[in-house]
C-alpha cells in the first residue's frame, strides 16, 4: 500500500523487538517520511539505532507523554518541520510492574490506577487534542490494545482497565473527530514477547496457551501488526473509523 509522502509520527518505540518498531520499518518501506521520539536520553540511542535502519531522513524528537509541554513542544517540532501531519501511531503503554502480578483487587492502588490510565489511554486524546489542528483531512491516528480489556488476563489487571478505557478513547475520539475526515482505530494486538511485555509476570505461560488455543495455532507477529496498521492508515481503510481491529490468529473467538 502506498504511503509516499505521508508523514508519519510513531510514538513509543522503545526497542528494535517493539510494534511500533516494525510500524516505522513497514510504512517506510512503503514510502512514508517518519518521526520517531523517545521517552528520555536512556531510550534515545535505542530510537537513534532504529532510525538508522529506516528510508530517507528520520525525524527524532524528545516526548514524555506524561508532560503536556513534551506534547506540546512535539507538536511545534513536527509543524516548523513538516507544517502538518497525515497520520498518528500511539503506541505507549504503562504501568507499575508491582501492579502486573498477583491478585488484582489486592494489588490495586489509586496511585497505579491513575498512571495506568494517564499513560496509557489519556495520552492518546492528548495528542489528538494538541495535534488535530496540523492533522490533514484524510488524516489517522492507530493505538494498539490488547484482549486484556475485555477478559480477565492473568496478571495482566490494572492495565486491562487502562486498555478497556483506551478503546472507548477510541470510539469518542472517532465521533469527536469524524467531521475533518480524521479517522481513528485501535489494533488488539496478540501477546507479543515485546520490552513492555516482559513487565508482565508469568508472560511466556500467555504465549504457550495462545499458541495451543487461536485458531491458527500460533502466535502473531509484529510485522503482522505492522501490517495492519498499514492497512488503517491508507486510504483503503478509509470508511473504517472508530473500530477495534483483532490480530491475534483469531484466539479472540476462542472458548473453553
Amino acid at each position: 500500500m502506498n504511503l509516499k509522502n505521508k508523514k508519519v509520527l510513531i510514538i513509543g518505540v522503545a526497542s528494535k523487538r517493539s510494534i511500533a518498531a516494525s510500524i516505522a520499518q513497514v510504512f517506510s518501506q512503503n514510502g512514508a517520511e517518519i518521526a520517531l521520539t523517545y521517552q528520555n536520553e536512556k531510550l534515545k540511542s535505542r530510537v537513534e539505532g532504529i532510525a538508522d535502519e529506516l528510508e530517507g531522513d528520520i525525524l527524532i524528537h524528545p516526548c514524555d507523554l506524561a508532560k503536556d509541554k513534551d506534547i506540546s513542544d512535539l507538536k511545534e517540532f513536527i509543524k516548523d518541520k513538516w507544517s502538518s501531519i497525515d497520520i498518528i501511531i500511539h503506541s505507549a503503554a504503562f504501568a507499575p510492574r508491582e501492579l502486573l502480578n498477583g491478585d488484582f483487587v489486592d494489588n490495586i492502588t489509586r496511585e497505579g490506577f491513575q498512571i495506568a490510565h494517564d499513560i496509557s489511554s489519556y495520552t492518546f486524546v492528548a495528542l489528538a487534542k494538541e495535534f488535530s489542528e496540523i492533522i490533514n483531512e484524510n488524516g489517522s491516528m492507530i493505538t494498539l490494545s490488547y484482549l486484556g480489556s475485555e477478559r480477565v488476563i492473568k496478571n495482566y489487571n490494572v492495565m486491562g482497565l487502562a486498555k478497556a478505557s483506551l478503546e472507548a478513547n477510541v470510539r469518542y475520539m472517532s465521533h469527536s473527530l469524524g467531521h475533518k475526515n480524521i479517522r481513528v482505530n485501535g489494533i488488539s494486538a496478540g501477546p507479543i514477547k515485546t520490552l513492555a511485555a516482559a513487565g508482565i509476570s508469568g508472560f511466556n505461560e500467555i504465549l504457550k496457551h495462545v499458541e495451543d488455543k487461536s485458531a491458527l495455532r500460533r502466535n502473531v507477529t509484529t510485522v503482522e501488526v505492522a501490517n495492519t496498521a498499514l492497512f488503517l492508515a491508507s486510504e483503503s481503510s478509509s470508511g473504517i473509523t472508530g473500530q477495534i481491529i483483532y490480530v491475534d490468529c483469531g484466539f479472540n473467538i476462542s472458548g473453553v
